[in-house]
């Protein structure tokens, strides 16, 4: 499952990153989205893009391409 398949007030576990989003992937890891870092979907915007998501205590918007390369475990 992706960041992208998520909605409003879902809680997810990052589980990785999936092949070939290498600017993405090191982007995402600066922003805090490690394996093991726990998230929520707080909000999406009406046309579905960007995504705010809630991870160690601070909102982050990301594109749904760029959500897309990222792995998730849901809770």
């Amino acid at each position: 499952m992706t960041l992208k398949d998520l909605q409003v007030g879902d809680r997810a576990k990052v589980a990785g990153y999936h092949e070939g989003g290498g600017a993405y992937r090191r982007k995402l890891l600066s922003m805090g989205l490690t394996p093991g870092a726990e998230l929520s979907v707080t909000r999406v915007a009406p046309m579905g893009d960007p995504v705010e998501i809630r991870v160690r205590g601070f909102a982050l918007s990301v594109r749904r391409e760029e959500a897309a390369a990222l792995s998730v475990e849901k809770l």
